[in-house]
């Protein structure tokens, strides 16, 4: 059941999560089933993009699985520095997230036929799209069909090729003896010293990062938790608030009827009262 209201939430526009996230809830405490009415109110409302990319996941888990094999092989490539192998597999790459970010849009037009295709974000779903080529947490996410946010990743790229120009008559220079093998190492190794002092920085860094980020997002589920139990409140106080309305409209409608009444029969007494006044004057 929690599965199935998960892929119903994220699949629909998100403009109506919040609404139908809350009957969920109401409906999985009717049903007694606590546990899932907490799982569901910490479900966070996506973004419009995430939402795009959310729907490819639960609706074309197919291609989304052709992305998660290329990416694999991207990362192969890499690794193995193939560069024939790799400008095939970054051609591949383009045609792929393409064709996922064309079928993103006509998957959310076929959801919201009001949709403009100039006001979906479908850049920021290329962006996540391929950063699910290159960070396995965020493939993960992606194929979940459970993100709330859209996602890049700066670090991905091709090998670098080296720089090249032909070299003239003009940039010759006297040859020089070649340096000794022990003169080439220390600087290499001074070298390697710095570049490993920067990579545990750089991983301390993201560490703390990656911990920041999470705790962010745990404070944001509680917030929209409490938001979702506030909303469920004000609903059931409007509810109330309506019902007495009607109850003083009603209790209106009852004053109204009971003076009129009233004035009814105090009509009718002035009326005997006028009829024996005149009744006593003839006889006398």
């Amino acid at each position: 059941m929690r599965g199935d209201v998960g892929e119903r939430l994220y699949s629909a526009p998100p403009e109506g999560f919040v609404a139908a996230r809350d009957e969920a809830v109401a409906a999985a405490k009717e049903a007694g089933d606590l546990d899932a009415a907490r799982e569901i109110a910490k479900l966070r409302k996506p973004t419009v993009a995430a939402w795009l990319v959310n729907l490819l996941a639960i609706q074309r888990p197919d291609l989304m699985g052709e992305l998660v094999e290329l990416s694999r092989a991207l990362r192969a490539a890499q690794r193995e520095l193939k560069g024939a192998q790799l400008r095939e597999l970054s051609a591949q790459r383009r045609q792929a997230v393409a064709g996922l970010v064309d079928e993103a849009r006509k998957l959310a037009l076929a959801a919201d036929p009001g949709l403009s295709r100039a006001k979906l974000p479908l850049g920021e779903v290329e962006n996540t799209l391929t950063a699910a080529l290159s960070d396995e947490d965020v493939a993960a996410q992606v194929r979940s069909g459970r993100l709330v946010r859209a996602a890049a990743y700066a670090g991905f790229g091709e090998v670098p090729r080296p720089q090249l120009r032909l070299v003239t008559a003009e940039d010759t220079v006297p040859e020089r003896p070649a340096p000794r093998a022990e003169d080439r190492r220390a600087p290499l190794k001074k070298e390697l010293t710095a570049a490993r002092a920067a990579q545990k920085q750089a991983e301390t860094d993201l560490e703390k990062a990656v911990t920041a980020e999470r705790r962010g997002a745990d404070a944001l589920a509680r917030v929209e938790a409490e938001l979702a139990e506030v909303e469920r409140r004000r609903a059931a106080a409007e509810e109330e608030l309506s019902r007495r309305k009607l109850a003083r409209k009603a209790a209106e409608r009852g004053v109204a009827t009971a003076r009129r009444h009233t004035g009814e029969v105090e009509g009718a007494l002035e009326a005997l009262d006028r009829d024996r006044a005149g009744k006593a004057q003839s006889g006398a």
